[in-house]
């Protein structure tokens, strides 16, 4: 007899057959009959190259069967068999893209980095990812020192990919307005002035077909900021923030070449380190990074106070977890003195791999009572956020 499907228009057999391939080799016995279809085998095979020395490490008898040789020879079938080139082309053919660039970045552990930048062919077929990104800097320490030519070259795509996306609307936010009033010899697509240039073209309409020829396009001017602003950019380096570290070299590289704004930056684990030389140099910045360690947030923000010449023009970003591991009474007594001068203070939440916020909410709380606006925003809209600051 067939089986009837459910609700979800699944039948058991191919409701078991997604759940073997959630679960991993080892739920075979399990499940039963739920066999794998041939494009299913290939995503199983897949992903168990990335997921089955988890289960082995923890003992797990999937594990343990495929290290007595049980469930796999070294063949073509086997997981253990796919290099990392093979499992980046199958991977970029069956999984859509959002799915690849989360598997690429599990696959830098899975493989060994040593082992995925070694291989000239491996390295250039790397989808450059937000994601990938994130996992090369959250790994970049245990990289040998002769490979890391092949990294930066690796992470340069990465940032480029980033700022293909997001330059254009994160400039245009921070550079203010468009002075809808005021025309501009600047050529601009967003700037682009429709009525004025019909206005200025009306003389080359064709009678007959109606058509107009336009040989003098008019553009919006941007609204101008009437003072200078310094930005000071102040990142936690801490393990945890790795995403939030390099999109924050990005924005600070498209901030840097804007007219009108000067820009420091300030990394920050428990120790300080100021990299603001490196401002324009997102990739240099990357690679100097140091990702891990603790969180001394106060010892931070004392070092931007003693930055700071021009208060009433001068921004500091905090983009940190708020995870403090230094002194508090100091973290909030420095938060209350800048906001007291008339520093306009950002904090800036990490986010995690979904661009939700993740961060202590309690001390959050407690830096907005002194004075900093708080808030979980992904880099686009950061950029709106510092253009409605800055004016």
């Amino acid at each position: 007899m067939a089986e009837i499907p459910d609700g979800d228009g699944l039948t058991d057999l191919e409701r078991a057959r997604r759940w073997r391939l959630v679960l991993g080799r080892y739920s075979r016995e399990q499940l039963g009959g739920a066999g794998l279809s041939g494009s299913e085998t290939q995503v199983d095979q897949l992903l168990g190259r990335l997921y089955d020395d988890t289960y082995d490490r923890r003992g797990h008898r999937g594990g343990q069967g495929r290290a007595r040789g049980r469930s796999g020879s070294g063949g073509s079938d086997d997981p253990a068999s796919l290099t990392a080139v093979t499992w980046l082309a199958r991977s970029r053919e069956l999984f859509p893209a959002a799915t690849f660039d989360r598997l690429q970045a599990r696959a830098v552990g899975a493989f060994g980095l040593d082992e995925m930048l070694k291989d000239p062919a491996t390295a250039s077929s790397l989808t450059p990812s937000a994601e990938l990104g994130a996992a090369l800097l959250t790994m970049r320490g245990t990289l040998s020192r002769d490979l890391e030519g092949q990294l930066r070259e690796v992470i340069g795509r990465v940032v480029e990919d980033i700022l293909s996306r997001i330059r254009f609307a994160f400039a245009q936010a921070v550079r203010g307005r468009r002075d809808r009033f005021s025309a501009s010899p600047i050529a601009v697509a967003s700037n682009f002035d429709w009525r004025r240039t019909i206005a200025a073209n009306l003389r080359n309409v064709d009678p007959e077909t109606g058509r107009m020829t336009i040989d003098r396009p008019r553009f919006h001017s941007a609204t101008r900021r009437t003072w200078e602003w310094d930005v000071i950019i102040c990142i936690d380096q801490s393990g945890s923030m790795a995403s939030s570290v390099l999109h924050s070299a990005v924005c600070a590289s498209i901030l840097a070449s804007l007219p009108g704004v000067s820009v420091k930056i300030v990394l920050f684990s428990t120790s300080v380190v100021d990299v603001s030389h490196l401002a324009s140099d997102p990739v240099e910045l990357l690679m100097t990074a140091q990702l891990g360690g603790g969180t001394d947030i106060a010892r931070a923000l004392a070092y931007c106070e003693s930055l700071v010449t021009r208060p009433r023009h001068t921004v500091v970003a905090l983009l940190s977890d708020f995870e403090e591991g230094g002194s508090v009474t100091h973290l909030l007594g420095t938060v209350a003195r800048l906001h007291a001068s008339g520093v306009t203070l950002l904090g800036m939440a990490a986010l995690d791999e979904a661009a939700e916020g993740v961060y202590d909410t309690a001390m959050a709380r407690r830096l907005a009572d002194r004075g900093m606006d708080v808030a979980a925003f992904t880099p686009e809209q950061f950029g709106q956020w510092l253009g409605e600051v800055l004016g």
